[in-house]
């Protein structure tokens, strides 16, 4: 399978895409982006009778990568088409590296729209909390919005005209994907019967633990040695747009963080700058909050107990407060408690910024802190602190 990789601006010798190159590190694509070309490619076929192979797709971000397809099949009298990519993580230790990603599309009635349905491998929602309701398959909001594009571009391709859309049912499966589903969150989340289809740029970032921290290190000498007096840590390509929004960063300014918070602060603490912004989802950062500088998953969870003592100091009474306890997520914990008017987010960014300045030990650099939501809605601040100032340290630890 041909690759297209993610491509900087050309414009600075450092920010996100400098650190990608650096790390020397393969690239993959997420479950998402091969939903999408099994999709595009079953849906050509339902339409004009042939599938496309290999069959290419635009990322959110204009890369536009193609994948090889690994089998098809066109129901007699195109009544369905079914098509399959391989996964291909690239250099991440991804469970889902080598699935089988399958799409059968069939034909709606007009006005039906793109209709999604878990096929074998894939989960549905059973529990509140995550971007999905309760009930709907296990197929993220950016994934589905991939798909329901490129069905529609298929559509206007076969006369449909430039208002074209799709009204199909697009079934997604995994091989094996229940199985594999047992090596992830998804049981423990509510998400039953296999896999989620995910991502929010289409593209695997490998991350090997010493690559990506030294990317990190690098990217603050490039930020130094550029003059730049204000970084930005962020977790990702969604953070890293709101940061930029906020605060006007040039790229070089810009450090993937990734889930590597304690990389950024013990560099920045030898190798100081005035400023640093920390951007990430709210999870992520409940997380930070908590004292834990490795945010990955696998080795640090959302603490709903340390949340629900956040929120009781925030104004929350006991059932509030123990409803917090109980959430499925941290994004419940956090729905929970902006509906009764207690600012959990603004909590969270505040215990998350003192935190940070406690493992940065005085060293000169104020720090202020940014939550954010799956859609990159701001979910909570707090405002530059440095070494100078009162509040250091959490103060539930």
């Amino acid at each position: 399978m041909a690759e297209a990789q993610p491509q900087g601006t050309g414009k600075a010798a450092g920010g996100r895409s400098a650190q990608l190159a650096h790390t020397g590190l393969r690239h993959g694509w997420t479950t998402g982006a091969c939903a999408t070309a099994a999709s595009t490619a079953a849906y050509t076929a339902l339409l004009g009778g042939e599938f496309p192979d290999p069959v290419t797709i635009t990322l959110p971000k204009g890369q536009t990568p193609s994948f090889a397809l690994a089998v098809e099949e066109l129901a007699p009298g195109r009544t369905a088409a079914m098509a399959g990519v391989v996964k291909d993580a690239g250099d991440d230790p991804d469970v889902t590296h080598g699935a089988l990603v399958r799409a059968t599309v069939r034909a709606l009635p007009a006005g039906s729209g793109v209709v999604f349905k878990a096929g074998p491998g894939v989960g549905t929602v059973t529990r509140p909390g995550l971007p999905l309701d309760v009930g709907e398959p296990a197929v993220n909001p950016v994934p589905r919005q991939m798909m329901r594009e490129h069905l529609a571009e298929v559509a206007r391709r076969h006369g449909g005209g430039t208002a074209a859309t799709a009204d199909v049912e697009v079934e997604i499966s995994v091989d094996h994907g229940e199985e594999i589903a047992r090596s992830t969150w998804n049981p423990r989340l509510g998400i039953l019967g296999g896999l989620s289809i995910l991502g929010t740029t289409g593209i695997v970032v490998p991350y090997s633990c010493s690559a990506w921290i030294d990317s990190i290190r690098r990217g603050v000498d490039v930020a130094r040695a550029a003059g730049r007096r204000h970084v930005a840590g962020c977790t990702g390509s969604t953070s890293e747009k709101v940061a930029v929004a906020l605060h006007h960063l040039p790229e070089d300014a810009l450090l993937d963080m990734g889930d590597f918070a304690g990389a950024v602060l013990k560099y920045i603490r030898r190798h100081p700058v005035e400023r640093l912004t920390i951007c990430g989802g709210f999870a992520k950062l409940s997380k930070l909050a908590a004292g834990h500088l490795d945010l990955h998953s696998a080795r640090s969870q959302v603490d709903k107990g340390f949340l629900a003592e956040l929120a009781r100091r925030g104004g929350a009474d006991e059932a509030l407060a123990g409803a917090v306890a109980e959430a499925n997520t941290g994004l419940a914990a956090l729905q929970l408690c902006a509906a009764a008017g207690v600012p959990l987010g603004d909590l969270v960014a505040a215990t998350a910024r003192d935190e940070s300045l406690a493992v940065l030990r005085g060293a000169p650099v104020a720090v202020d802190v940014i939550c954010i939501d799956r859609a990159g809605m701001v979910v909570g601040r707090a405002e530059p602190r440095g070494p100078g100032d009162t509040g250091q340290g959490s103060p539930l630890r």
